[in-house]
C-alpha cells in the first residue's frame, strides 16, 4: 500500500477530460503499485477516510497517472479543487463487471454491441458506472436507455453527457 498527499486539480479545456476534478499519482508511486505499467489499472483504498475500490488510474504520460474524482467521491471526501487529500492506495485485482442489464439490452442491437465491445475497457466502464450510480430505479432505467441510444449512434460517454446537458438546458429555457 502506498500513502501520499496530493492537491486536487481540475482540467480546463482538455478534450474529453474537460472539467474533470482529479489528482496526480506520480510515476514513482504508480511504479510501487504496479511496476513497469503504462496502461490504466484499478486501485482500492482510502481517500482521506472515504473508502474506494475498483477506481481506475488513467495514464498521463511520463509514467504519471491521474485519478478522476467524480461527484460521489468529491461528496464523500468533502473536498474540491485546491484542497489536499491523503491517499492510501493498493492494486485492486477484482475485475469490474459491466452492468448486466445494459449488456442484455445491447444484445438486442448487434451493431451497438459490436461498437461497445470495440471501446477500451475504461470507456465501457464509464457508461456502466454511470448507470450503477443511479440512486433510483427510474433513473437507472433512463440512464440505460440513454446509453443504448448513444452507443447505437457511436457516441462516446463524454459526448453523450454533453449532448444530454445541452438538451436539458434547451428544455429548461
Amino acid at each position: 500500500m502506498v500513502n501520499f498527499t496530493a492537491p486536487i486539480l481540475k482540467f480546463g479545456d482538455q478534450g474529453e477530460k474537460t472539467g474533470w476534478t482529479y489528482f496526480i499519482i506520480s510515476a514513482e508511486i504508480s511504479f510501487q503499485l504496479l511496476p513497469n505499467n503504462k496502461k490504466s489499472f484499478r486501485v482500492k483504498g482510502k481517500l482521506d477516510e472515504y473508502i474506494i475500490k475498483g477506481v481506475a488510474l488513467l495514464p498521463m504520460g511520463e509514467g504519471d497517472f491521474i485519478m478522476a474524482l467524480n461527484a460521489e467521491i468529491r461528496k464523500g471526501i468533502g473536498k474540491r479543487k485546491g484542497h489536499f487529500l491523503h491517499a492510501q492506495l493498493e492494486l485492486d485485482t477484482v475485475p469490474y463487471e459491466v452492468n448486466k442489464t445494459l449488456m442484455e439490452c445491447l444484445k438486442d442491437e448487434p451493431s451497438a454491441l459490436k461498437f461497445f465491445e470495440s471501446l477500451p475497457t475504461a470507456h465501457q466502464n464509464y457508461f456502466s458506472k454511470w448507470i450503477e450510480t443511479a440512486k433510483t430505479a427510474p433513473t437507472k432505467t433512463k440512464r440505460i436507455l440513454m446509453t443504448v441510444k448513444a452507443i447505437i449512434q457511436k457516441i462516446s460517454f463524454p459526448e453523450m453527457l454533453r449532448t444530454s446537458k445541452m438538451a436539458d438546458d434547451f428544455h429548461s429555457k
